[in-house]
């Protein structure tokens, strides 16, 4: 053969060869693409489980519409980027599951969508868990377009999570999340094992809702790790949530891992902030923090550890302080150990705009120098931020504010460069020119959205390092053509509508309630008020005929309810329930505003009292212009149960062995049982013991709770059982106000005694023969850590 034909052979088995290839690709191509999808409807838990053994790439499972209760789901399986395994309900919004129930992934790329968890708990210690076990964990996974909602255990001490997240490459997105009210972060990223690291979750799109008040420590909205692996990378992004109203307690989002971001979220009526807890390398970038009401508990971003980048936010008419003020800049424990507080170092708080925030920038937060008698070295924090730059943000206060930035400790180690403020021509500490006066004006963009304008020319932006890599302002525009200082480089822009709440969350849910105008129901006979109160709706009034009424046993409230009678021809209830039994039993979710009332025991029942267990939700009690006389306890509220508010105005107590008792918490964990205990132009007379004992153990100095109230009241002959001879026992609770007050008579030591060191107060209180209210700087607390 010649040498011709040789390149030609060769050539012509080249091609054929490529061809050969190219078809044996193509063909495996079209296989991969064309993988035979099933759908496969299951009615029940059995039915689910064989489909889900069965599964294969690609493969839908539609679970039947209706209620499964005590379904315990265990997702196996393994999908693929293009073709993952589903379970999905019939109908999105119309699979309830509710009982003893959860949803744990194990395996790869499996999709949860449409569920609805409801009237349950879960029997693990998640409801939804991006793993089965620890070596069945999920990879790829997500639950989506689904609703979780008081899905609570029944005890608040008990621990769960409603998300839990392992693996890597996990997603929780378009979700409607609120109502938890027990111990433990509704959401929490787990970092533990190598599996865990670098996971690159995805917490998108959701409407977090609602999260009441927890009354202690251990409600955060998200968790992102904990304290021992608070040095590992995360890189956890959440971006695009609304976050209404999570004030479980006083971090909604606790970062405790490295390189995690949040972008764009919107933080609205939420007391709370967006804390750095631990983990370093955060970036805080094109976040909205707004608050639409006085509520002095509403917050922003608080910062500790080290190399965080805060960018882009808008603060609006944010009124906290402290651990709550609009950017609250934490003093660290010298050498801390892994679960305190490290120092403040190498932050960036650039192109952020504050619009009527009270003081917003505040540094050395949770300094606790002046307490070193009572505390161990190692809870002293007085290392102050380090290296630290505050840059090219705006401050527009309506009202002039004379400290824009308050020193808990100094702010030496902060360089402030072309920051701008209207202060409404106040002085202010301008450290060294770093912040300038200047005339703005504000442009609306929404009600919640006023943007400054009028930023002098003469200010141009300081240049850092990095500050190049900051590209785009709040509302995505680019900073090269027209750079300016503040989170927006022009307000020329249409209203973006961050409440609108169609954004967030479930397609098919919405936590919009019409509101409905009460309905009032009239009882002549005490047989007939139970059930009138299981008929009522939430919000109705029953109104009682005057006249006496005898009642044997108690009246349970599980709603908001009001029940009253005629101010000027009060009802009267005389109980002659069992010894330990109330005549209002406060079960959860009850509400009670009991008007004009007289109550009369028998001296060993109770007037009101919550449940001695299973307190799966709030109560509440408001009670004004009432008569309690001769009960064991005015009212009694067992460990575990919380009221958000309970409220006694112009009521009279009389010749009862105990008051008001709140005081079982004492497993000293920075819990308590009411936020708001509020007492107003009322009498007490001959109280034996407990008062008022109000009671919140452990040293939990992030805690801003338990608020106590007492004004206008007389305080006579009472106290005389009481061991520690206080007649006021408020022993942890941060925030008391004693105030124009009389006490005569009261056979004790001590009227209060108040902590100095927090939020205590007294004032014109007239005291006879009642002992004396004393001031003690430290209280010594039992260390919860």
């Amino acid at each position: 053969m010649n040498k011709f034909k040789m390149k030609n052979v060769q050539h012509y088995l080249k091609v054929k060869t490529a061809l050969w290839l190219a078809v044996l690709f193509l063909s495996l191509g079209c296989k991969e693409k064309s993988v035979k999808v099933s759908s496969s409807n299951v009615s029940d838990i059995e039915a689910l489980n064989t489909a889900i053994k069965d599964a294969k790439p690609g493969d839908v499972i539609v679970m039947s519409n209706g209620v499964w209760k005590d379904v315990q789901i265990k997702f196996r399986g393994k999908g693929t980027k293009d073709n993952p395994i589903t379970i999905k309900a019939e109908t999105a919004g119309k699979v309830s599951i509710e009982g003893e129930s959860y949803l744990k992934f194990g395996g790869e790329y499996l999709v949860a969508e449409g569920l609805h968890f409801q009237n349950g708990h879960a029997p693990s210690s998640s409801v939804v868990d991006f793993r089965i076990n620890e070596d069945e964990v999920a990879f790829h996974c997500s639950l989506t377009n689904s609703v979780i909602e008081d899905f609570n255990q029944l005890h608040r001490d008990e621990t769960d999570l409603w998300v839990q997240f392992w693996g890597r490459h996990n997603t929780l997105s378009n979700c409607y999340i609120a109502g938890k009210t027990n111990r433990g972060p509704t959401v929490r990223v787990n970092l533990e094992g190598i599996e865990s690291t670098n996971n690159y979750h995805q917490i998108v799109n959701n409407h977090f809702g609602p999260r009441p008040r927890k009354g202690g420590a251990s409600a955060e909205t998200i968790q992102i790790g904990n304290s021992f692996t608070s040095m590992a990378p995360s890189y956890t992004m959440v971006a695009n949530n609304l976050f209404e109203e999570c004030n479980g307690e006083v971090e909604i989002i606790s970062s405790k891992t490295n390189f995690n971001e949040f972008r764009n979220n919107v933080f609205y009526n939420s007391e709370g902030s967006l804390v750095t807890r631990h983990g370093n390398y955060c970036i805080i970038d094109g976040n909205y923090f707004i608050n639409d009401s006085e509520n002095t508990n509403v917050g922003g971003i608080r910062i500790v550890n080290s190399g965080h980048w805060v960018t882009n936010n808008y603060f609006f008419n944010i009124k906290g302080e402290s651990f709550r003020s609009a950017l609250a800049v934490m003093n660290g424990i010298p050498k801390s150990p892994q679960n305190r507080y490290n120092q403040v170092t190498d932050v960036v708080v650039a192109y952020n705009t504050y619009v009527d925030c009270v003081s917003p920038w505040q540094f050395g937060v949770g300094t606790n120098i002046s307490q070193k008698d009572v505390l161990p070295k190692s809870e002293i924090r007085s290392a102050r931020a380090i290296r630290t730059t505050v840059a090219n943000n705006v401050i527009y206060n309506e009202v002039g504010d004379a400290s824009p930035v308050f020193e808990h400790d100094k702010a030496d180690g902060v360089l402030f460069k072309s920051n701008v403020i209207d202060n409404q021509g106040v002085d202010f500490n301008n450290f060294d020119g770093g912040i300038e006066a200047a005339s703005l004006e504000l442009k609306k963009i929404s009600d919640n959205i006023m943007i400054p304008t009028g930023i002098p020319n003469a200010v141009e932006p300081y240049v850092g390092f990095d500050f190049n890599t900051i590209t785009k302002d709040l509302f995505g525009n680019s900073r090269e053509d027209h750079n300016t200082i503040g989170a927006v480089v022009n307000a020329d822009v249409a209203n973006p509508n961050i409440l609108d709440k169609s954004k967030y969350g479930a397609n098919w849910y919405s936590n919009v309630v019409e509101v409905k105008e009460p309905e009032t129901h009239t009882v002549t006979a005490i047989d007939a008020l139970q059930q009138q109160i299981d008929a009522a709706n939430t919000g109705d009034v029953i109104t009682l005929n005057s006249g006496v009424y005898e009642l044997n046993a108690s009246l349970k409230i599980n709603k908001a309810i009001t029940i009253e009678s005629p101010e000027s021809q009060r009802a009267e209830i005389v109980f002659t329930g069992s010894e330990g039994t109330p005549v209002f039993e406060l079960n959860p979710k009850g509400l009670l505003t009991l008007k004009n009332i007289v109550l009369k025991g028998d001296s060993k029942n109770y007037a009101f009292a919550t449940l001695k267990e299973n307190m799966s939700n709030h109560f509440g009690l408001n009670v004004s212009n009432c008569d309690i006389s001769n009960f064991a306890y005015a009212l009694k509220v067992y460990r575990e149960a919380f009221a958000e508010n309970i409220t006694f105005d112009k009521t009279n107590f009389f010749n009862c062995e105990n008051g008001l008792e709140l005081s079982e918490e004492t497993l000293d964990k920075g819990d308590y049982n009411t936020e708001y205990l509020t007492i107003t132009n009322s009498t007490f007379n001959a109280i034996k013991q407990n008062v008022v004992d109000y009671y919140r153990g452990g040293y939990d100095e992030s805690t801003i709770g338990g608020n106590l109230l007492i004004a206008n009241c007389t305080f006579t002959k009472s106290g005389g059982h009481e061991k520690n001879r206080i007649l006021l026992n408020h022993r942890g609770i941060v925030n008391v106000n004693i105030k124009d007050n009389t006490f005569k008579n009261n056979p004790g030591k001590f009227v209060a005694v108040l902590w100095g060191a927090k939020n205590n107060e007294h004032s014109n209180n007239t005291l006879s023969n009642s002992g004396e209210i004393k001031v003690q700087e430290n209280l010594e607390m039992t260390l919860m850590y």
